[in-house]
């Protein structure tokens, strides 16, 4: 909005003599006989430039259009806050919208990759759905490359703990040499020193039959009377 300040090119606080200078030197630029050529729009400048200046010249008359620019500044500024603030909540729902449209695309498009379907796929679902053109192409990029690294994931998931486990023939090994049956620490499986002499004692008597079968005693006993009488 152009002021009669704006025309004289001086501020609204300016001094009486500030705007006398300043109408001698707009005067001057755009008076007619010095605008050769352009003597139409510089009439209509120069007076525009007079006018400014018998307004703002006159105490009275300053002060009266002062307040009546003040009044209708005050308006602007209301009316403007008003398309500001309507321009603002206009923006805001458009923008809500459009995320929301993104998101409904985004999860399409994480549905049709979930079942396997490749990146072509995903853009042609999406434009399908009327998604432009752009933006189906930056979606289906991205949920492709987030598939394929949560595919990447998966294998070296799968690879790490396939690492950890010990292998199958390792393990039937282990069992075919203790014939299925876990392998024992040889000094647990012994015990204590007084338990390695009692079982030593009883591996002893295992050896002689006879110390542990009383009729096989006899029995040997026997054998030798009857050879005692043969010989």
């Amino acid at each position: 909005m152009t002021t009669l300040y704006d025309t004289l090119g001086v501020p609204m606080h300016a001094t009486d003599d500030e705007i006398k200078r300043a109408y001698r030197k707009a005067a001057m630029k755009w008076h007619p006989d010095r605008n050769s050529g352009a003597e139409a729009v510089a009439r209509a400048t120069f007076q525009e430039i007079k006018d400014a200046y018998a307004i703002l010249s006159d105490a009275t008359q300053r002060k009266v259009y002062d307040a009546v620019y003040a009044e209708q500044m005050r308006g602007w500024e209301a009316q403007r806050t008003r398309h500001q603030q309507a321009a603002a909540e206009r923006e805001a729902a458009a923008r809500a919208a459009d995320e929301a449209a993104y998101a409904e695309m985004v999860a399409l498009a994480m549905r049709f990759a979930d079942e396997g379907h490749n990146r072509d796929v995903l853009f042609g679902v999406l434009l399908g759905r009327r998604c432009a053109a752009r933006r189906a192409a930056q979606i289906a990029d991205s949920v492709a490359a987030l598939q394929a690294s949560r595919r990447e994931a998966e294998k070296a998931k799968a690879a790490a703990e396939a690492a950890q486990a010990p292998p199958a023939s390792a393990v039937h090994d282990a069992h075919d040499a203790n014939d299925g049956a876990p392998v024992k620490d040889e000094a647990a499986s012994h015990g204590t020193p007084g338990d390695r002499a009692a079982h030593e004692k009883h591996e002893k008597r295992e050896d002689n039959p006879h110390d542990l079968n009383p009729a096989g005693v006899l029995g040997g006993l026997w054998y030798q009377f009857l050879n005692g009488l043969r010989f």
